[in-house]
């Protein structure tokens, strides 16, 4: 894939996150149009709607969760054989994992066509990404997120076989470290995401890396090249 395209700039300007509330939105309304995105991304937000079908907001969590990419437990046994099983690939379906993550029997379900709409937009200026994972050339669980420079915000992830949404983190976890990514945000801790190396911090001290990471250097988004390595974990010790 070639350089990101950077889409017309978006009508709206966010407020200052700083001060915004712990836990509630900073704004609500706008678009979803991929300036509009951009914009919140850059400036520590992401879009969630207040309820399904409901007006868009703005979040800046505090504290907020992220991935140190070298506390991901790759090396765990469970993750050397799930991964075994089944096939990588990147950005070859964007579209149905998102989707897929947006099943609504999900529970605490948010995505809705609007948004398979404008992450897919995204997609095509290269700014999204997805990893898939397939068994028996089945789509069985993947990964999407947003990429900009040195930086990547996880957004959602399903699985329709066991271990295969932990898979899906391992391979994109593999290109994130070989592309020189510095930030992973998944924005909020769950207790899932926990036993996968993700952590809590205050959100100023994650203003401050993302200015120097959506400034910096990322990944190649090739998706004619598999995962670095092919996923092949060092052995546990």
């Amino acid at each position: 894939m070639h350089q990101p395209v950077e889409p017309p700039p978006s009508q709206w300007v966010f407020p200052p996150v700083g001060g915004a509330d712990d836990d509630g939105p900073v704004a609500v309304g706008g678009d979803l149009e991929p300036g509009t995105l951009l914009a919140a991304y850059r400036r520590g937000l992401f879009p969630m709607p207040l309820r399904p079908g409901g007006p868009v907001g703005w979040w800046s969590p505090d504290p907020r969760a992220v991935l140190d990419l070298a506390d991901f437990p790759a090396t765990r046994s469970s993750i050397l054989r799930a991964v075994k099983r089944f096939e990588i690939s990147v950005d070859h379906c964007f579209a149905d994992v998102v989707r897929h993550c947006g099943d609504p029997r999900r529970p605490h379900g948010w995505i809705d066509e609007q948004i398979v709409e404008a992450y897919t937009g995204l997609h095509e200026l290269g700014w999204a990404h997805s990893v898939e994972v397939w068994l028996r050339g089945r789509l069985v669980g993947g990964i999407y997120g947003v990429g900009i420079g040195a930086f990547f915000a996880g957004e959602s992830m399903f699985h329709l076989e066991t271990d295969a949404s932990k898979v899906a983190v391992a391979a994109l976890v593999e290109r994130l470290a070989a592309g020189g990514v510095t930030l992973f945000d998944v924005q909020w801790q769950t207790d899932h995401l926990a036993t996968l190396g993700v952590r809590e911090i205050e959100r100023d001290a994650y203003l401050e890396r993302l200015e120097v990471a959506v400034a910096g250097r990322g990944p190649t988004w090739d998706p004619e090249m598999p995962p670095p390595d092919a996923l092949e974990f060092p052995p546990d010790r």
